[in-house]
């Protein structure tokens, strides 16, 4: 009987830049139907990995296997090309074309004289986005696709060929729960069919659900390797960080002080309805809801980028008006937006440049900005926050997940503000900097700040919250303390059974 081999292996994967040494002797393979999951840190290799895997990288050393064949793969066309295909975090879509387009792009069906065969194209992109079960066309303009739909057209890529490994790097980041699910069920085809599957998450519960094996990375050096159902979350954080983590419930019973903020009956059109609730300082108060429930809507009007439509702002007792960004910072409230890279940080500018950003005109010294200033803010919350890069001048592009989302919290700390709101505090980021961004929240709330953590995770919102505002379809339906609330209360007030108990 002739033993099964692997679609993809990687033996002794070495890749250094100047001092630096990312990858150290990486190996591990990928069976044929396996959904492996490979896991680290920001940081531990996982990206140079797969850029190395990509073509985008040439190792030093070492060796990539596709089936029996030991490959040199030269770029990414060229990985393509050998049944390697990738889905990227960071979408990489020409938003002006269509989803056809985009989908074949590089690889448009041709009549004679080179001339695009549009009804093939047409006609071989329906058949891809009915397998995936989406609601819009091949026509359509992917520009004007929400975010998820934009993640969707990645995926509907790797169906295009006959591929022998597809990589799935944070896969869901984007997407709605019944997305996940058609995303889970395309992997499940693609797995039945003999492909293998890389999945790169920093999401347990979605590792627990669907890999066979764990592969796992730190400080660029390979772990080891575990089956799925064989271990458990806290083994395998313990390998990715060399520690164990606090996952317990928030337990902290410091002093609460007076209200900060209080909302009564706000409403904005039919994104949340009679809105009220209130946030004190030294209280972290988590919103909770399924996706579309009005949490991050709240948090935009709150911050000025939506205009309600009815109710009231109360900051220490005094009603304020906020129809701008420009309102909301004069009178002290703060956003950390949900898409850090896209809204938080200007990645091509230096660390310093991000965190003063707000105050640069309050800084100047005649058409000059005061750079002494500048670079004693930043000192002074790298330090508070622990943030960990070489220098000021080092660009946010360059910096891990869980120091890019620090980079915007110093930012709004430094306005001194009533109230910081945090939404998705911890997405995309690896286990090791969660556990550091909880710390910093409850920290930050003992040090008497008004807080509002907006967060998709159950274990994350019970974790560092004093109440938990749940939401259903844009209401509020109950407000929980940490003592009184359990997962099945909070899990049926998000589903709209949880009675009607304003907060």
């Amino acid at each position: 009987m002739t033993s099964v081999k692997p679609v993809l292996r990687l033996d002794g994967i070495v890749k250094t830049f100047p001092g630096v040494r990312a990858l150290d002797g990486v190996s591990f393979s990928v069976m044929p139907g396996e959904v492996h999951a490979l896991m680290g840190e920001n940081g531990a290799g996982k990206s140079t990995l797969m850029k190395v895997l990509g073509g985008v990288h040439q190792p030093d050393s070492g060796a990539i296997h596709i089936g029996e064949e030991v490959v040199a793969i030269a770029d990414p066309l060229e990985a393509k090309a050998k049944g390697i295909v990738f889905i990227h975090q960071e979408l990489s879509l020409a938003e002006e074309l269509s989803v056809a387009e985009n989908i074949y792009l590089g690889e448009l069906p041709r009549k004679s004289f080179g001339r695009v065969d549009w009804g093939k194209l047409a006609a071989e992109t329906d058949a891809i986005l009915k397998r995936l079960n989406v609601r819009f066309d091949a026509n359509d303009r992917v520009g004007d696709l929400s975010i998820a739909n934009q993640q969707m057209v990645e995926i509907a890529r790797a169906l295009t060929v006959e591929a022998k490994a597809v990589i799935f790097d944070e896969p869901t980041a984007s997407l709605t729960d019944a997305e996940k699910v058609v995303l889970f069920d395309v992997i499940a085809d693609l797995k039945a069919i003999g492909v293998g599957i890389i999945y790169i998450s920093h999401r347990m519960e979605e590792i627990f659900r669907i890999t066979d094996r764990i592969s796992i990375l730190r400080d660029g050096r390979y772990q080891g390797t575990v089956a799925t159902a064989e271990t458990t979350e806290e083994d395998v954080t313990r390998m990715m960080i060399g520690r164990n983590l606090d996952l317990s419930r928030n337990a902290s019973h410091h002093e609460m002080g007076e209200v900060a903020l209080e909302v009564r009956g706000l409403s904005c059109g039919d994104l949340f309805r009679d809105v009220s609730f209130e946030v004190r300082r030294g209280e972290v108060v988590g919103f909770y809801g399924l996706v579309g429930a009005g949490r991050t809507e709240i948090a935009e009007t709150l911050f000025g980028l939506r205009v309600p439509s009815a109710g009231q702002i109360f900051l220490d007792g005094e009603e304020v008006r906020i129809q701008s960004p420009a309102d909301a910072i004069a009178h002290g409230v703060s956003l950390v937006p949900e898409d850090r890279k896209g809204q938080g940080l200007v990645l091509g500018m230096n660390c310093r440049d991000n965190m003063t950003l707000p105050q640069v005109d309050e800084m100047k010294t005649g058409p000059f900005v005061a750079e002494g200033a500048e670079i004693a803010i930043f000192d002074e919350y790298r330090e508070r926050l622990d943030i960990r890069t070489p220098s000021w001048r080092q660009k946010a592009g360059n910096l891990s997940g869980g120091n890019q989302q620090k980079i915007v919290i110093g930012k709004w700390l430094s306005m001194n503000p009533r109230v910081l709101i945090v939404d998705e505090p911890t997405r995309g980021i690896d286990v090791g900097s969660k556990s550091e961004i909880h710390k910093l929240l409850r920290a930050l709330a003992a040090q008497g700040y008004a807080v509002m953590v907006i967060s998709s995770e159950m274990p994350e919102v019970l974790h560092v919250s004093d109440r938990i505002v749940a939401m259903y379809s844009g209401r509020i339906i109950r407000s929980f303390s940490s003592e009184e609330v359990t997962e099945d209360s909070l899990i049926q007030a998000i589903s709209g059974l949880g009675g009607d108990q304003a907060a």
